[in-house]
């Protein structure tokens, strides 16, 4: 398959609190003790989280997989990391799932490290990295609108609200109705006058 973009995603992202980089499957037991501790955040909001909690051996294979797609340039998962990378503040990702010349941005952070503004700091570098090093036009991020937190995160980065479609979100578990979903954008030429625009980062 081709990659999704012209210029791949840096491997790793330093912004002023923390380190965003690919996964490596050593990672696991890191990202296992920050899952597991915020099943019940994480499973309100995240379809994956249904399935936890996973082995470390499925996290490793897991996050091998990732990897892969990060080298051949087909998607971009990272984990976000303190900065001596001793501890998983949460995952966030650049994915090509929103058409042509675009990314969408997802985050999630854990329970324990929630409130210290991390998704937005994350977010921020990702959308400068997008625009001035993978060229694309479009990003977008999409949250269920019920999730208050993570609604201000786009709207802190100049992000505008396009739509709220209705029931494309999958149900909560042991709920039957589908959730909504809203959807932001930032486009490239919004981008330089944005918030987002005041990032500060060092890519490798």
């Amino acid at each position: 398959m081709s990659p999704v973009v012209s210029n791949p995603a840096p491997r790793t992202i330093k912004t002023q609190r923390l380190v965003v980089r690919c996964w490596d499957p050593a990672d696991a037991p890191l990202l296992k003790l920050a899952i597991d501790g915020s099943l019940e955040h994480l499973r309100r909001w995240m379809p994956w989280a249904q399935s936890e909690p996973t082995s470390l051996e499925e996290k490793a294979a897991l996050l091998g997989a990732f990897r892969d797609d990060f080298e051949s340039g087909e998607s971009f998962v990272y984990g976000i990391f303190t900065p001596d990378e001793g501890e998983v503040v949460g995952g966030a990702g650049l994915h090509a799932r929103v058409g042509e010349d675009a990314l969408e941005i997802g985050y999630w952070i854990r329970a324990s490290r929630t409130g210290e503004g991390f998704a937005t700091e994350a977010a921020a570098a990702l959308a400068a990295v997008a625009f001035t090093i993978c060229g694309v036009d479009r990003v977008e991020i999409h949250i269920d609108p019920a999730n208050e937190a993570s609604l201000r995160v786009p709207a802190k980065l100049g992000f505008a609200k396009e739509a709220c479609l209705r029931r494309r979100l999958p149900a909560h578990v042991g709920e039957t109705e589908r959730r909504d979903v809203a959807i932001f954008s930032l486009f490239a030429d919004e981008f330089s006058g944005s918030p987002a625009a005041k990032a500060q980062f060092e890519v490798s």
